[in-house]
């Protein structure tokens, strides 16, 4: 097969376009995913409300976006990445207009509807883009680029950190809402005039055509082929191990995460550590900074040099699981829990090895057939949000009086969860990566 060298340079420069589009989106999504967390203080004075009304609040996007994950595979997968990406990123906005309006009439609980209508739009912007990844990107760039898409995406949860604070602080809750909610609105509608779902749609070549016209090898797979929504779906939870341990290990690795980042973790560094709000937003802060470093880094690992996605995702699991240990039996030592440089060090590193996770989308993208990559993805992708959802309800009610013995709890309980974690880690398949 012969390539046309001008189209094949275009398609090659043209995906960048689409990915930058889809990864502002994405730097929104995390934004709003992290606030609750970083503004808590701020929402409680503001309604009068107490830390379970805020973990209420903060598992109300977790909700929403665990519910939206199987409908966003079936609607990527029957609408294309392009439409159901630029609807949603539009739905955000509603919502962020509708927070605005909570705090205009002084209502908590359109705050909380107006978080879950984020969350409902967010949950269909993640997928979109792995699905848009597996159609322009070559499968050894998968990992790598999944990466770069979550450093993007920490970037945006270290701006929901001390920089949302601070916006906040100068232009009040419903204004910031408001400027938000028209950022957001942009960004939906350069979504639809950039993204494409195929790069047929430009009249150019397929990456499965370049890979093969590079490598010699024939297409064995087309990546414009379709599979029913049921087919699909029974494809993914009925296959035993090539789903189900990575599926439980996301629900514990990624529910302790943000169990800690986007809920318990700020108001644990106040009300026991003693530190003001600003030091410890700028702690968390480091959460997204580790990730922004590890997780493209992990994709590197994958795709050049352990050629291995499993090996990558034990290993940030067991060093992150040694960090809660550290965080548990540490946490009634004063010395190190009032020891800042400590303190942003077990930040950076909880963030960076806990960033590993990125390399299970590729892991369980390359067990099933392209046509479902939007299915398998968004299937995988209800348990780390749906852990984040309930571990983070549950952390609400353990913690009502914010003492030292009720903070042990939950990191008690996060700790034996990763342990685990590592098991389903160890037991999680992948698919040869020397074929």
């Amino acid at each position: 097969m012969t390539i046309d060298e001008s189209k094949k340079k275009k398609m090659l420069s043209y995906r960048w376009m689409v990915f930058i589009a889809l990864a502002i989106a994405y730097f929104f999504v995390y934004f709003h995913r992290t606030t609750a967390g970083a503004i808590s203080t701020t929402l409680m004075e503001y309604f009068e409300v107490g830390s379970a009304s805020v973990a209420l609040l903060a598992s109300a996007y977790l909700y929403a976006y665990t519910l939206m994950q199987i409908p966003s595979g079936i609607l990527t997968d029957r609408m294309g990445p392009r439409k159901a990406a630029t609807i949603f990123v539009a739905l955000i906005a509603v919502g962020s207009l509708l927070s605005a309006y909570s705090a205009n009439v002084n209502n908590f609980d359109l705050m909380i509807a107006g978080k879950f209508i984020i969350g409902i739009g967010a949950a269909v912007v993640y997928i979109p883009i792995m699905k848009v990844l597996a159609v322009w990107f070559r499968k050894n760039e998968f990992a790598t680029m999944s990466g770069i898409l979550l450093l993007v995406g920490n970037v945006g949860g270290i701006a929901a950190a001390t920089p949302m604070v601070m916006m906040m602080d100068a232009l009040g809750i419903q204004t910031t809402y408001i400027v938000l909610a028209i950022i957001t609105a942009v960004i939906a509608l350069l979504v639809w005039f950039i993204v494409r779902n195929h790069p047929m749609e430009k009249d150019l070549p397929s990456i499965e055509e370049i890979v093969s016209e590079e490598t010699g090898q024939p297409i064995t797979e087309s990546t414009s082929e379709k599979m029913g929504t049921v087919e699909a779906l029974k494809r993914t939870f009925l296959s035993g191990r090539n789903f189900w341990p990575l599926a439980i290990w996301f629900f514990v690795m990624y529910g302790t995460i943000m169990l800690w980042q986007a809920s318990q973790a700020g108001a644990y560094y106040k009300n026991i550590g003693g530190y003001d709000g600003g030091t410890a937003g700028m702690m968390l802060t480091m959460v997204g900074v580790g990730m922004v470093i590890g997780c493209p880094l992990a994709g590197k690992l994958s795709d050049s040099f352990l050629h291995s996605r499993r090996k990558v995702v034990i290993i940030g699991t067991v060093i992150y699981t040694l960090i809660w240990l550290f965080i548990y039996l540490t946490a009634d030592s004063q010395d190190i829990l009032t020891n800042e440089v400590v303190q942003y060090a077990i930040n950076f590193c909880f963030g960076f090895f806990g960033g590993f996770f990125v390399v299970s989308y590729a892991q369980i993208k390359e067990l099933y057939p392209i046509a479902m990559a939007g299915t398998s993805t968004a299937a995988l992708n209800l348990f780390p949000f749906a852990g984040g959802a309930i571990l983070i309800t549950i952390a609400g009610f353990l913690v009502t009086d914010q003492t030292l013995a009720q903070y042990k709890t939950v990191w008690l309980m996060a700790l034996i969860l990763m342990v685990i974690g590592c098991v389903c880690a160890f037991l999680s398949k992948e698919k040869d990566q020397t074929h």
